[in-house]
């Protein structure tokens, strides 16, 4: 990497970038988003089988549900973490009614007289309550997006703000379309999720602009800015990745040894820490370096039209 320019090359960035929309949008529209409960709204159902839970006996499952109620109410049976006889049963879209409950319960009685009823665990959640979820996300993610690119604004300057959300935007949309790729459920583990993506990547990237921004204040041979870029990547390059494998061993520890529920936070984690290395990388600087050339330009038409 020690020869490899970060901006001559960037037409390699651009066909990788160009790759993952093409992938991440295809993926989008074909295989779209399983939208758990928390955001669709919908009744769970914690059931004692009195058989092991199995893969085959989650989509049993989710046949009678499709079977008996409808395919709309068909979102996803697991089983719990502590117990391997106990099914997690979701079902979406909305609330089931008195009568579409009593019906799944006596159909799942009857694939599994072992079943333990009166020890059932049910909750329902309201759709208005998922809306509320998704506008939280939503605010939470805007709010965050938006102090970033004041503060970075401030401290260097609006191109660099600019590339730096860009950058988050990207980081985001590769956690999204791995969410669609692997049908990853959405639930409320997606705001933490967002949250913490965007805080990791935000710092790597303002690492890599201020050895920018240092190497620009003290460059005394008129260097363009795309080779002032190109060497603050370079003086940055071993602490991004050094730092990026040690957040990724512990995240990856705990995706490994921990229970399917933090499985679930933590693979998308896994995933948009390793699109913040290369945004951070190879996108920033090369964004701040076109955004520089660009911004001037229209300064200067303004100014001619003021003469």
């Amino acid at each position: 990497m020690k020869n490899f320019h970060f901006i001559k090359k960037k037409k390699v960035t651009l066909i990788i970038l160009a790759a993952v929309l093409v992938i991440g949008l295809a993926s989008f529209f074909i295989r779209g988003f399983n939208i758990d409960i928390d955001f669709s709204g919908g009744t769970e159902m914690k059931i004692d089988l009195g058989v092991e839970v199995t893969d085959d006996v989650c989509d049993n499952i989710n046949s009678i549900i499709e079977k008996e109620i409808g395919e709309k109410y068909v979102s996803s049976t697991t089983k719990a973490d502590a117990d391997k006889n106990m099914a997690i049963i979701r079902t979406g879209t909305a609330e089931l009614s008195n009568e579409q409950s009593a019906k799944l319960k006596a159909a799942i009685l009857a694939a599994y007289p072992n079943a333990d009823l009166k020890n059932l665990e049910e909750e329902s959640i309201a759709p208005t309550i998922g809306k509320e979820l998704t506008k939280t996300a939503i605010f939470s993610v805007a709010i965050a997006v938006v102090l970033m690119l004041v503060y970075i604004w401030f401290r260097f300057e609006l191109a660099s703000g600019i590339a730096a959300v860009a950058c988050l935007a990207h980081d985001l949309f590769v956690m999204w379309a791995i969410y669609s790729l692997f049908q990853i459920p959405i639930n409320s583990n997606i705001i933490a999720a967002m949250l913490t993506i965007l805080g990791y990547s935000i710092n790597a990237t303002i690492i890599v602009f201020d050895r920018i921004r240092e190497n620009k204040k003290n460059d005394k041979t008129n260097a363009e800015f795309g080779e002032i870029v190109n060497t603050g990547i370079h003086n940055t390059l071993g602490r991004s990745i050094n730092t990026t494998l040690t957040t990724l061993f512990t995240i990856g520890m705990i995706y490994i040894l921990g229970v399917d529920s933090i499985k679930d936070f933590a693979f998308p984690l896994i995933v948009g820490i390793i699109a913040g290395l290369f945004s951070s990388v190879f996108v920033s600087g090369m964004l701040w370096d076109m955004l520089v050339k660009i911004l001037p330009k229209k300064k200067a038409k303004k100014a001619k039209i003021k003469k």
